[in-house]
């Protein structure tokens, strides 16, 4: 089997494209699809098993990937990092900016190490990782970059260390597609809402009741694939969306745009795409039938 894309057979071929975050979760379903479209895939993480793996998956697929460990938090480690890449495969021609990790706490029971931690991965690692690409590659050879941001748009209770960083993630994109264009370099974002990920079996078991019933809370009446989200990061870093900088494109089934004071209507005519071969579900919705 390979990956079922939407987009033509080849669209990267030629290109070295970073992932970050790409040994699970969303970051893999990119990687897998970047690769499956002929782009050489560099996957960034601090977990060398989780890279290794997801660079086998996508060998024993026929695609091209290597990888590198590295904890985008820290400056010298992420210079070093790019570098590196650039000696071995020339020119960066695209990010996709995915990393990122939190924890459930109310704000008051978050501490400043806690808070620091999450904004350090969520925001700065991301700011980092862009930052040293544009100098040196892009801001000579051009490119595209799209930053994974979050459902915060009224806010995130339960996640607030998250919510700030996202929010600060999103101002980034916008100043830097208006600062980096000159040098045909765009920048946009994706922002998913809940999606069916590996990332969901890492929350506590007094979560689980809650995220079987996020379906009910989305007018599509469905969550999301990583697929969804890879199609939509895949578009913004296509030719076709050459003239596109400076956005973010929510992947949420509509579920940021209204309130609980609607009802919702019983769903129809709503199938999700999962183009993903090797998606994982998560334990969690298994008995959903997700």
């Amino acid at each position: 089997m390979a990956y079922d894309s939407v987009f033509k057979p080849g669209l990267f071929a030629g290109q070295t494209i970073l992932v970050t975050g790409g040994g699970s979760g969303i970051g893999r379903c990119v990687a897998h699809e970047l690769a499956h479209l002929g782009a050489h895939v560099v996957l960034v993480g601090r977990k060398l098993e989780k890279l290794e793996k997801t660079a086998g998956e996508i060998a024993e697929d026929g695609g091209s990937a290597s990888f590198a460990v590295c904890d985008i938090r820290e400056e010298e480690a992420v210079k070093a990092m790019v570098k590196a890449v650039i000696a071995e495969r020339g020119p960066i021609h695209h990010l996709v900016n995915n990393a990122g990790g939190q924890f459930p706490a109310p704000l008051v029971s978050i501490n400043q190490k806690g808070f620091e931690t999450v904004v350090r991965t969520n925001l700065v690692g991301g700011f980092l990782i862009a930052r040293e690409v544009f100098s040196q590659s892009m801001s000579k050879t051009g490119g595209s970059i799209v930053n994974m941001l979050a459902d915060m748009w009224g806010g995130m209770p339960g996640m607030g260390h998250s919510g700030a960083a996202r929010a600060g993630m999103e101002n980034f994109t916008k100043t830097a597609a208006y600062e980096w264009g000159h040098a045909g370099v765009r920048v946009n974002a994706v922002a998913p809402g809940w999606i069916a990920s590996s990332g969901m079996d890492t929350y506590p078991e007094s979560m689980k009741n809650m995220i079987r019933s996020l379906k009910d809370h989305v007018p599509l009446q469905r969550i999301g694939t990583e697929s969804e989200v890879a199609a939509a990061i895949v578009f913004l870093l296509s030719p076709g969306a050459n003239f596109i900088s400076g956005n973010t494109i929510r992947i949420d089934g509509a579920a940021s745009q209204g309130t609980r004071a609607w009802t919702l209507g019983k769903a129809k005519n709503s199938e999700s795409y999962n183009g993903f071969h090797r998606a994982y579900v998560p334990d969690v919705l298994k008995d959903q039938g997700e």
